[in-house]
């Protein structure tokens, strides 16, 4: 063999891209600006994995090479492997991440060979170079039909002003967008899951566009655009801080101000349509070149809503619509009114590339809900009202029927399952009216009167009747570096347009009928804030609104493991259990008859009709309790677990990767081969403190307690295995001398003290006592075991004697 097939045999797959990939990609022209070869990119962040209350990141996708066409417009994805391989081993993963990414042309290289994946041809072949800059893009508009100048519009940069540069999929639905309008669609629709930011997305296309001049008419003017939103708080904040590079070409049309001589303007229906007059028909139907609407499945692309009008006027305009709620039938009329979305980002896919948080749904049941509540004969209510004899169930409660005993468990519960994780972890309690919230939150600040002395605002209610102080309270809740308010009770204000990174419980004191509201409400608590350790947050339900709505695998990912926890009438927690379910159909919205919140009609905020007498009957007596409180997790996959206890699901998962006992031991016993068992577990959710503890067996080794929940195999404990492997290591400990055989024998018993994962780490663990006292790792190993390869094969012995 030849000096340089033997150098090649050796080549790693970094040395491979250094001598070889790189070169002939500089060759082809990707290395001349604007054009550019992007090196090991990573464009997820990796996935947030919950195990025993300790959080890791799993994997992040990271492609050996992007080829960029200009700087925010990449063309193709270069997967390289190391020389000695096969060039098709990476044509898998080359496919993978072009479809992620949304590229059309994909390569797998090892090196020498080169293989082409084209999506426009729909082709697979092996080729002797690497397309040039030219004749990739000359493919992709021959494909989507755009003519070069056209295509300029889709190739204006990103405005980075701010920092952030898009994330791949704000990519993928900026320039699918871009497309569709360049291509004369008129009605656009892109759907993202709350939290992936669609803001971004809506401002990032408005800029390419403005900045390089398109307009439908063609003409050479910068275009006319309307961000659309039902809430003030959807038009101000964007506008104020993303929009903010627009400078004074925004304008907000508001109180009857009309000016037409801006380019970029943000309004809410309800001043563009007043009870007096129509204030859009003062602008021209042409007049607009580009319609954002925000949220767009909340009626506006309804028949019937007469907030249609808006949009029917300004027909000529090409209208964008973003959503984050997928196709069901509550946002039918947004799919039929824009069609198919251009681009589906889900709240599952958010999760898995790490950029949302996981949650767990923590379902919590009292007596009332789950048995009903009726009255005593001729009960009197609060007012000495006497309340009808029927069966109240959960939808009723507080709106026809007000339980305060109900109120005081929830806010009992609340209160404990607080005091045992983090007192001033951010928390909103959607409730069913604005009473209901203010009965939630005085009950609330009473539990809490030790914290609310020092914090006044430690419960606050933020509801249409608060005002500008109730926003004060938003503004402080959201502020990441202020430590109160941390408990707002709401009823419908804050369902969407809260961008309030560290909530960590979403509480759901109130019936969701609908599954679009649901998910805007979910979304409140979906944004990650890593750096102040806000890494996943829980939906605690009062009402089985989680458990009813998480039917949607394919967009949302679906909660895994659920823990029935059992409350009573003073809201403390009398048992646990874990349980399995099935999903319920989907119920319908609730009707009400007297809906209690609406939208005002220049406000963009909800307001509040007050009753003329009492609506529903208040019921002050009584006793409620919790009886119940189920957790569910989302897997590792991102796919729903059959719900069981938490033991049998970790006995399953060791069945899935190892079919017989002997596989695991094979692979357990053997120090190297055992880290792949430690990571494969924890990727799949599996911690041996939460397994000691929920089977009671805090002595057990980590090996035994696998085996018995995989294969009902027999417990042993850490000393048992110790005191046999002594027995089975006589010759071991002869051979050395008495300090080699002290160590040795002060491994076992941190053996039996901490269990075998200790060992992963050696170097670490010598460093400390009793070990410290026989000298540095080296020198132990140097004066005691005749170097560090005795050292190693002494200690790889007795862990392979521990599990004979």
């Amino acid at each position: 063999m030849s000096g340089e097939a033997m150098r090649e045999r050796v080549m790693t797959e970094a040395d491979t891209c250094r001598e070889f990939v790189t070169p002939r990609l500089v060759e082809s022209g990707w290395s001349v600006a604007p054009h550019a070869i992007g090196e090991q990119r990573t464009f997820t962040n990796g996935r947030i994995i919950v195990a025993g209350g300790k959080v890791r990141r799993g994997k992040q996708k990271r492609a050996d090479y992007l080829l960029y066409y200009r700087r925010d417009f990449p063309l193709a994805v270069v997967e390289a492997k190391e020389i000695g391989l096969p060039a098709e081993t990476g044509v898998q993963q080359a496919r993978e991440y072009a479809e992620i990414l949304g590229l059309k042309f994909a390569y797998a290289t090892n090196g020498h060979r080169i293989i082409e994946i084209d999506y426009t041809t729909g082709t697979e072949r092996e080729v002797e170079r690497y397309a040039t800059p030219a004749e990739l893009f000359a493919r992709l508009t021959a494909e989507t039909h755009l003519s070069p100048n056209t295509a300029a519009h889709l190739l204006e940069p990103f405005n980075l002003v701010s920092g952030k540069v898009p994330r791949y999929y704000q990519q993928i639905a900026i320039h699918r967008a871009i497309e569709a309008i360049l291509l004369g669609q008129k009605r656009i629709l892109a759907t993202l899951a709350t939290g992936t930011g669609k803001t971004c997305v809506a401002f990032q296309i408005c800029w390419k566009l403005w900045n390089s001049r398109w307009n439908r008419t063609g003409e050479y003017r910068r275009p006319k655009i309307l961000f659309l939103a039902d809430r003030n708080i959807l038009v101000d904040d964007p506008m104020a801080k993303m929009f903010a590079p627009f400078g004074d070409a925004r304008h907000k049309i508001a109180g009857g101000d009309v000016s037409q001589s801006r380019d970029m303007y943000f309004g809410i229906y309800q001043a563009l349509s007043t009870a007096s007059e129509d204030v859009f028909r003062q602008y021209r139907p042409d007049f607009f070149d580009l319609i954002i609407i925000d949220e767009c499945h909340r009626g506006s692309s309804r028949d019937e809503s007469s907030w249609r009008a808006v949009l029917d006027y300004f027909e000529p305009a090409v209208q964008f619509g973003m959503t984050a709620t997928p196709l069901r039938e509550e946002s039918r009329d947004s799919y039929e009114y824009f069609g198919n979305p251009v681009y589906t980002y889900s709240l599952r896919q958010g999760i898995e590339d790490g950029f949302l948080a996981p949650y767990r749904v923590h379902r919590v049941i009292t007596t009332v809900d789950a048995a009903g509540w009726r009255p005593s004969k001729d009960e009197l209510d609060r007012y000495g009202r006497e309340v009808p004899d029927e069966e109240y169930q959960t939808k009723d409660f507080e709106r026809v029927v007000a339980l305060r005993s109900r109120t005081r468990a929830m806010a009992r519960h609340l209160t404990d399952l607080l005091k045992g994780t983090d007192r001033f972890a951010k928390t909103l309690v959607f409730c069913v009216d604005q009473e209901h919230a203010a009965e939630l939150r005085q009950e609330l600040l009473n539990l809490n009167s030790d914290l609310v002395k020092q914090y006044p605002d430690y419960v606050c209610r933020v509801t249409a009747d608060e005002g500008a102080i109730g926003l004060t309270h938003l503004a402080h809740f959201q502020d990441v570096d202020k430590p109160t308010p941390v408990i707002l009770t709401t009823s419908q204000l804050l369902t969407t347009g809260v961008d309030a990174e560290m909530v960590k419980n979403v509480v759901l004191a109130r019936v969701v009928g609908s599954r679009s509201e649901f998910k805007q409400i979910i979304g409140r608590g979906t944004r990650l804030k890593v750096d102040y350790g806000k890494e996943y947050f829980n939906i605690i339900d009062f009402t089985g609104t989680a458990t009813r709505h998480f039917a949607d695998p394919d967009f949302d990912g679906e909660p895994a493991l659920i823990e029935e926890v059992t409350i009573n009438e003073g809201g403390e927690q009398i048992g646990v259990t874990e349980i399995e379910t099935e999903t319920p159909p989907d119920a319908p919205a609730i009707e009400y008859e007297h809906p209690e919140e609406q939208i005002g009609p220049n406000t963009g905020i909800l307001i509040n009709e007050p009753p003329v007498e009492p609506r529903k009957f208040y019921i002050d007596g009584g006793e409620v309790e919790v009886i119940g409180h189920l957790v569910y997790d989302l897997d590792t996959d991102g796919k729903k677990l059959q719900v069981v206890r938490y033991t049998d699901y970790s006995g399953r998962a060791v069945r899935t990767l190892y079919p017989t006992r002997d596989a695991l031991q094979s692979a357990w016993a053997n120090p190297d081969t055992r880290a792949e068992v430690l990571r494969e577990l924890t990727e799949r959710g599996i911690s041996f403190e939460e397994l000691a503890t929920s089977s009671d067996q805090p002595d057990a080794d980590p090996f035994d307690m696998l085996c018995h929940l995989a294969w009902n195999a027999p417990l042993l404990t850490r000393r048992q295995r110790a005191e046999r492997a002594r027995r089975q290591t006589q010759d071991l400990f002869a051979q050395y001398g008495d300090t080699a055989r002290e160590v040795l024998a002060l491994l076992l018993d941190k053996y039996i003290e901490r269990g075998i994962i200790q060992f992963n780490v050696l170097s670490d663990l010598m460093k400390v006592q009793p070990f410290d006292r026989f000298g540095s790792p080296s020198e132990i190993a140097t004066r005691h075991f005749g170097g560090v390869k005795g050292l190693k094969e002494a200690v790889s012995r007795l862990q392979s004697a521990i599990y004979q």
